[in-house]
């Protein structure tokens, strides 16, 4: 039988990683430069090297996949570089300046000389408009049609993108946002327009006006791309269907994520942590710390209980995005990070990156600042002739001239200043998962380190030491995993409203009616996009009502249907709020604020194959001289795919394949599982 394929494609700030999962399970990982200017060249670059390992032509090999999943940086760099769209905002009069003002805080607040960060909109195109919604619901002024009118006049004059239209309250009553969203699609035919209640429908004006500013800004750059995506796949022979990661780790039809663009805008991340809830299944652990570096950042999630924490709030670029999203911490700490003399006169790492484009000076593109993989290749971690599996040859003579410019203006030999960029980065990144445990009050040596990425393997035991962790695992396929892991969520489409009125917890009927109006839309949007099998996840936002915060309540664990429902949903609240802040006020009034719903669409599991098919335990089949704490040594090198089921490799000790490098350390022992990882022991520090 012809094996069919599913290909997950995720494209990085250096390499592009292309998936192949066949349907006997067979995986197969390619990997392509990435192409900045326009990602889908890169995209389809990745296409085409994985036709080659597969030994077809790349028509044959999309006539026979099912599906492709993508993760996209466009949204996020559009955002970090200030390349969206040209976008204006219509928005109650009176009211123009919320994005401007945000919540009265500042990013350092303790930082006096700090300039206001420029609003995304700026205020000459942040157009007032007539209109009033009363918080009931209640319509205090009609949308006055002379005053929409002289707007779109302006957005006209201005020649805009996009336009967001941010009324008050349209998270009770949406009717004046799309009365005017209607008159300027027809007046500005294919300009993007999208609505707050379409993109946040509920309450607090600052989140809910950003993040729609978010989606239109990068709305017409998000659908520019899926555009040229589509096309380029159609012209290269595929008609199937393309989905594209979100940010909350589920997966959406190319027309959806054009539509929720700021969803888009941790695209590539979330598959990595969806890959760390599918190992989690595996049974790799069900707490893990998702350790992903790439090119040019290192991306930290926490898996617990084998599940993935959801988050809101997010801040990418410096703008807020209130959409569900994994609770992701990022840093500027990656294979391309640039080590440089910082200010005063001290060795930095990042967060600035040689990226694909020139690249680490090894690459040999014209680079001539030493990047952290620059100094992997002359501590002898990397070999300089088995990059990419022969197909790119590093230059480690131009690396290491870099380093003697950079020891010299630290007064260092070339190798001490390599040294001290693999330390620093190590610390840097060892740092990044403090962030994401020990500030959240969570203890990383309970915990499991998921390292993938290219460069991760070459930093994992190091920084689990530098935490005090005693396992790492490092995935056979840990360059791809990312897009491994695209393939191995389903569908999702997150629904929120905001159920604010006199105070407490609706009463029984009214409660189930409000989820069932979310359910009978979201399961009705989720059909529209494929016939499978749907689920749904209930949750709420909910606090005391003295408080000025609310926390999220998980509700799946209620029983729905009997009476006393209103009581269940109070006690969830209590116990969920004792499970993060230690105590519960039984006795206070208990608010709901929004109600969430996620609408889960089944896609078919993903078949799974042996790991390794190695009989009897590999040897050496390389010896390469690598620096360890200031001395150089011989280390064995084993190939990853020649290690059996259950062989162990002690260290010190190298185990590599075509596109990633494991680093063992002295005492650590890494155990082959047939699952699918490599199983690191990492011995605790005296």
């Amino acid at each position: 039988m012809t094996a069919r394929f599913r290909i997950g494609v995720d494209v990085g700030g250096t390499f592009t990683d292309v998936v192949c999962v066949a349907s006997d399970g067979a995986t197969t990982l390619a990997k392509a430069s990435s192409t900045p200017a326009d990602q889908s060249e890169g995209v389809v670059n990745g296409l085409g090297v994985l036709a080659d390992r597969l030994g077809l032509s790349l028509a044959d090999l999309l006539a026979r996949t099912e599906r492709i999943v993508h993760g996209t940086t466009v949204a996020t760099n559009a955002l970090l570089e200030r390349r969206g769209a040209k976008v204006a905002m219509l928005t109650t009069e009176g009211h123009r300046d919320v994005i401007e003002m945000r919540e009265g805080l500042k990013p350092d607040r303790y930082n006096l000389r700090l300039p206001a960060a420029p609003a995304l909109v700026p205020r000459r195109l942040r157009l007032p408009v007539r209109e009033r919604i009363r918080p009931d619901g209640r319509v205090e002024v009609p949308l006055d049609a002379a005053s929409l009118d002289a707007a779109i006049a302006t957005l006209k004059a201005e020649q805009v993108e996009a336009v967001a239209v941010c009324f008050l309250h349209s998270w009770r009553d949406d009717a004046h946002e799309r009365a005017a969203a209607e008159a300027v699609r027809a007046a500005l035919p294919g300009v993007f327009v999208t609505t707050s209640a379409e993109v946040l429908p509920q309450i607090k004006e600052f989140e809910r006006f950003s993040t729609a500013c978010v989606n239109a800004y990068v709305g017409p750059v998000v659908s520019r791309y899926l555009a040229r995506l589509r096309g380029r796949l159609a012209d290269a022979g595929y008609g199937g269907p393309v989905f594209v990661i979100l940010s909350h780790g589920g997966v959406a039809p190319v027309e959806e994520a054009a539509r929720l663009a700021a969803g888009t805008a941790l695209s590539g991340p979330a598959g990595g942590v969806a890959a760390g809830v599918a190992l989690a299944q595996r049974g790799l652990g069900q707490d893990l710390i998702t350790f992903d570096v790439g090119g040019t950042s290192t991306d930290i999630a926490l898996i617990q209980e084998g599940e993935a924490a959801l988050g809101r709030g997010r801040t990418v670029g410096g703008e807020r995005i209130a959409l569900e999203s994994l609770d992701i911490v990022t840093l500027g700490a990656g294979g391309g990070s640039i080590g440089h003399v910082g200010a005063g006169g001290t060795l930095q790492v990042g967060p600035r990156s040689a990226g694909a484009v020139p690249g680490p000076v090894a690459y040999g593109q014209g680079g001539t600042e030493p990047a952290v993989t620059d100094a992997n290749l002359v501590l002898g971690y990397l070999d300089p002739d088995n990059f990419l599996g022969g197909a790119r040859k590093l230059d480690r003579e131009g690396a290491l001239a870099a380093f003697g410019r950079l020891g010299a203006a630290l007064g260092i030999t070339a190798m001490e200043a390599a040294e001290g960029v693999h330390r620093l980065a190590n610390v840097r990144m060892a740092d990044g998962i403090r962030v994401a445990t020990v500030r959240r009050g969570v203890d990383p040596r309970d915990f499991a380190l998921l390292s993938f990425g290219g460069a991760a393997g070459l930093h994992a035991s190091a920084v689990a030491r530098e935490l005090g962790m005693t396992r790492v695992a490092v995935p056979v396929f840990a360059a791809g995993l990312s897009a491994w892991g695209m393939l191995h969520t389903d569908l999702r489409y997150e629904m929120a409203r905001s159920e604010l009125g006199t105070g407490g917890v609706p009463a029984d009927d009214a409660l189930r009616a409000i989820w069932e109006g979310l359910e009978s839309e979201g399961r009705a949007r989720v059909a529209a996009w494929f016939g499978g099998a749907i689920e749904t996840r209930r949750a709420a936002d909910m606090r005391y009502g003295e408080q000025v915060f609310e926390i999220p309540v998980p509700l799946d664990g209620v029983e729905w249907d009997s009476p006393g429902l209103a009581a269940r949903v109070t006690e969830a609240f209590h116990a969920r709020h004792r499970a993060l802040f230690t105590y519960a006020l039984q006795g206070e009034e208990v608010v709901l604020v929004n109600a969430r719903l996620a609408v889960i669409g089944r896609l078919p599991p993903m078949p799974a194959a042996a790991a390794t098919t190695a009989a009897a335990p590999a040897e050496p089949f390389a010896t390469r001289r690598a620096r360890l704490a200031g001395a150089e040594q011989a280390l064995p090198v084993f190939a990853f795919a020649a290690l059996a089921a259950g062989q162990v490799v002690q260290g010190p000790a190298i185990v590599e394949s075509d596109t990633t490098t494991v680093l063992l350390l002295p005492g650590d022992a890494a155990r082959m599982d047939g699952r699918g990882w490599l199983d690191i022991t990492v011995p605790k520090e005296a």
